[in-house]
């Protein structure tokens, strides 16, 4: 129970310390001593920083995937082999993010924050450890994304797909300032799936608005 307890602060206090200030920034010293360990725990229970960082993703993605299948399966069998509609899809995954159970204090919103660092910092060993252990369960996802908006071409997908991402991180993992806005602003008490409803729609009609025409590169500055 004593290791439990020492894993579990290391990760949560690695966890919090990575959100607030990026993962190069964040140092195993800053680490074991805001989590009150030694440095020769971390390194007994993960061995590396790289390794520490890869174990705060998998307390979340590890149970999540498991759950993302199942939810997919399900979904496939309502439509028995129909077309599934790109609304379906994207409530599907929304859903299954909002009901997970959280593995830490610290909540959804700061895992958020850090799959968003996790593709904005340099931290290629972090892209490449999330498609070897999670690439499955995305292409499941992007598959059935492709067959719900069959008629756009691949890179085009591909950017929407991503815009549309970057949309659900930047909202969940800035909930709770959203939610006190819109209290504040509108005086309107918002409930997490509140906001999914009103997610949804929004990054759908992304992924179905006209494709524009791009100024060729030659009429473009560098910038």
């Amino acid at each position: 129970m004593a290791q439990l307890d020492t894993v579990s602060r290391i990760l949560d206090t690695a966890e919090m310390l990575f959100a607030e200030k990026g993962f190069a920034e964040t140092s195993l010293r800053t680490i074991t001593s805001k989590a009150k360990v030694n440095l020769a725990a971390v390194n007994y229970h993960f061995g590396s920083k790289k390794a520490l960082i890869q174990a705060v993703f998998a307390r979340y993605l590890d149970p999540f995937s498991k759950r993302f299948n199942e939810e997919m399966d399900l979904l496939e069998s309502r439509h028995q082999g129909q077309s599934i509609p790109l609304n379906a899809v994207l409530e599907t995954l929304t859903t299954t993010v909002i009901t997970m159970p959280s593995p830490t204090r610290n909540g959804l919103s700061v895992f958020m924050r850090l799959l968003g660092l996790a593709y904005t910092q340099a931290q290629g060993h972090m892209r490449r450890y999330l498609q070897e252990q999670y690439g499955s369960i995305f292409y499941r996802f992007t598959s059935m994304v492709r067959s719900a908006s069959s008629d756009l071409p691949d890179v085009e997908r591909f950017w929407r797909l991503h815009f549309m991402l970057g949309s659900a991180v930047f909202t969940m993992s800035s909930l709770d300032a959203l939610k006190d806005i819109a209290e504040q602003d509108f005086n309107e008490q918002t409930r997490v799936r509140d906001v999914v409803q009103r997610l949804i729609p929004f990054v759908s009609a992304g992924m179905s608005a006209p494709i524009p025409e791009l100024i060729p590169s030659e009429h473009q500055d560098d910038a």
